[in-house]
C-alpha cells in the first residue's frame, strides 16, 4: 500500500523547473509560408498570456537580402517594429518571446538587435550537424547581446553517432541555456527517445544546460514522445496548439498542459483559442497525421515529398507515393 502511495504522490506532483514553449506560430508557419493575421497571432499570444505558458515563438530571423516580395509573411522575418505593432502591450514577466534563426541563413550580426532594444528575450538557433560551428557563433553573439539562447539540432534521428557525440561535445561547451532533441521527421520511437536523452544528458547535466524536446507527429508519438523526454529530464518543452505544425504537425499543447498537473498552466484559454483562431484554419492548411506523412516518418525522412503530394489539391494516390518512396529507398 506505501508503494502505491509513493507511485501516486509522484504522479500528482509536478517539476517546477518545467519550461513550456508555444511554437504554433513559427512551426504552423511552415504551412503558410508565414501569412498569419495580426489577428491571428495576437489571440495564440493572449492564450499563452492566460494559460501561463513560459515562453512564445513568434517566427523565423531570416535574411531579407534575396527574398521574393510577398512571398512571405512578416512572421519569416520578425522585423523588430512588425512585431511590436501586434504585440504593443507585451511584458516579458508574462510571457518570454523567442525567434528562431537557421545557421547560415540569418544576418543576425544586423537583424538581431542588443536585447535592450529588442521584444524578444531568447534565440533558438537551429542547426545541421555540419553547420554547428556557426550556430556556435550565433549563440555566441546572441548571447553577448543578453539574450537566453537554445541550440536546436536537426535531423538528429540521421546524425552518424560519432557526429552527434562531437556536435554534442561542442555545442555543450557554448553559452547556450539548452540544447534541443529535435526529431524532425517525426520518427522516433520511445526506446530511441530513451537513448538520445541519455546521451544529450551526460554532456549537457554537468555543464548545467538543460535539454529540451521538440518532436513531430508523423507517427502520431509527438505526445508520447515528450512525457518520454520529461520522464528522461527535458526540462524545456516546445508545443503548438492543437498540435499545428509543418506536416503531421507538433505535440499538442492542449494534450501536454493537462499532462503536466503544473496548477500555474491554465488549459481553458488555449481550448479558446484551439476552438476560435486554430481550427478553423484546419481545412485549409491541412497539418495533422495523414498517410503520406506517416510513410515520411516511418521511412525516417523529410516529409517535403508528403507536403507536395498533398499540396495538388487532389488526394495523393497512397499506394503509388508509398512504392515510389520504397523505390527511392531500396
Amino acid at each position: 500500500m506505501k508503494a502505491k502511495e509513493n507511485s501516486a504522490s509522484k504522479w500528482i506532483n509536478y517539476r517546477p523547473e518545467i519550461k513550456v514553449l508555444d511554437c504554433t506560430i513559427r512551426d504552423g508557419g511552415l504551412m503558410n509560408n508565414h501569412h498569419f493575421t495580426d489577428e491571428c497571432v495576437k489571440a495564440v499570444y493572449t492564450a499563452c498570456v492566460d494559460a501561463g505558458i513560459d515562453y512564445m515563438e513568434l517566427g523565423y530571423k531570416a535574411s531579407r537580402k534575396v527574398i521574393t516580395p510577398g512571398e512571405h509573411g512578416k512572421w519569416k522575418y520578425c522585423v523588430e517594429d512588425d512585431m511590436r505593432k501586434v504585440i504593443a502591450d507585451h511584458d516579458p514577466g508574462k510571457l518570454k518571446l523567442t525567434v528562431m534563426a537557421d545557421a547560415e541563413r540569418c544576418d543576425y550580426h544586423e537583424d538581431i538587435l542588443p536585447k535592450k532594444d529588442s521584444i524578444f528575450s531568447m534565440i533558438r538557433v537551429a542547426t545541421y550537424i555540419n553547420q554547428i560551428p556557426a550556430a556556435l557563433d550565433m549563440v555566441k553573439d546572441a548571447h553577448d547581446k543578453g539574450y537566453e539562447t537554445t541550440l536546436n539540432l536537426m535531423a538528429a534521428s540521421v546524425v552518424p553517432e560519432r557526429e552527434i557525440n562531437e556536435g554534442l561535445e561542442l555545442m555543450a561547451s557554448s553559452e547556450t541555456k539548452a540544447i534541443y532533441v529535435v526529431d524532425s521527421f517525426g520518427a522516433l520511437y520511445r526506446e530511441q527517445v530513451d537513448y538520445m536523452m541519455e546521451k544529450y544528458m551526460s554532456y549537457c547535466k554537468p555543464k548545467k544546460i538543460e535539454v529540451g524536446m521538440h518532436a513531430h507527429n508523423n507517427l502520431q508519438l509527438a505526445y508520447a514522445n515528450t512525457i518520454e523526454a520529461i520522464i528522461n529530464g527535458a526540462n524545456m518543452l516546445d508545443a503548438t496548439m492543437a498540435g499545428l505544425g509543418r506536416g503531421a504537425g507538433n505535440c499538442p499543447m492542449e494534450l501536454l498542459l493537462g499532462f503536466l498537473h503544473n496548477p500555474k498552466y491554465k488549459l481553458r484559454p488555449v481550448l479558446k483559442c484551439i476552438q476560435e483562431t486554430i481550427e478553423p484554419m484546419r481545412a485549409k492548411l491541412g497539418w495533422g497525421f495523414d498517410l503520406p506523412y506517416m510513410m515520411t516518418g516511418l521511412l525516417n525522412q523529410h516529409p517535403r515529398s508528403a507536403m507536395k503530394a498533398k499540396s495538388n489539391g487532389a488526394q495523393a494516390d497512397i499506394l503509388e507515393f508509398y512504392d515510389a518512396l520504397v523505390d527511392e529507398n531500396a
